[in-house]
């Protein structure tokens, strides 16, 4: 009776590395139709579209794209304002320590409210230029392009888009890191003093 039970437990054991029957239906993502064409789309998505969760049948494709490209902007900007404190120091003033986070809580209330005026400056002016035509996530003329940076071929400015969608994207997941890093310390494998 022993060598039954045991038998039978190995079998079924067994049973558990036998090849599964293999399936030659293909399968692919549904994708939105406003997503064709959009700059995004290289060699990290494999050619191809990036929504596994199919946000694009709920969210419009150019909300997402402008959502995207502010984070991403912000993001980029967070990352220098977190390394520069680190290898550079930081301005005279009421900010006494080097670390960033804890510069957030040391700011002065007067300096928050400038800031806040700032972006919400910069944010009227670009919705301003958005409602005479132009735009903030590329495809026609810039909102902002103060430095006359932006090029004027349509090769050139899809290629000026793609670098800064990649590289907020990269800053996103930076500044996730570092942020990461500061409230979980050795979570994160990074350089010394991050």
């Amino acid at each position: 009776m022993k060598s039954v039970a045991i038998l039978s437990l190995l079998a079924g054991s067994a049973a558990a590395f036998a090849p599964s029957p293999v399936s030659n239906a293909a399968t692919s993502l549904k994708v939105s139709a406003d997503l064709n064409g959009m700059v995004g789309t290289s060699a990290e998505t494999g050619g191809k579209i990036f929504d596994p969760l199919n946000l694009s049948d709920w969210i419009p494709a150019d909300r997402a794209r402008a959502a995207e490209l502010a984070n991403g902007r912000s993001a980029m900007l967070a990352t220098v304002g977190y390394v520069f404190p680190k290898y550079f120091g930081h301005f005279d003033g009421s900010v006494s320590v080097d670390d960033p986070i804890a510069a957030i809580g040391q700011s002065d209330l007067q300096w928050w409210a400038q800031f806040v005026i700032f972006c919400g400056t910069i944010e009227a002016y670009k919705y301003r230029q958005e409602l005479d035509g132009k735009s903030s996530t590329g495809g026609g003329e810039p909102a902002i392009d103060w430095m006359k940076m932006y090029p004027a071929d349509e090769k050139g400015r899809k290629e000026m888009e793609l670098k800064e969608l990649k590289n907020g994207r990269l800053a996103m997941l930076g500044i996730a890191g570092f942020v990461s890093a500061h409230f979980i310390p050795g979570a994160v494998p990074v350089g010394p003093g991050f």
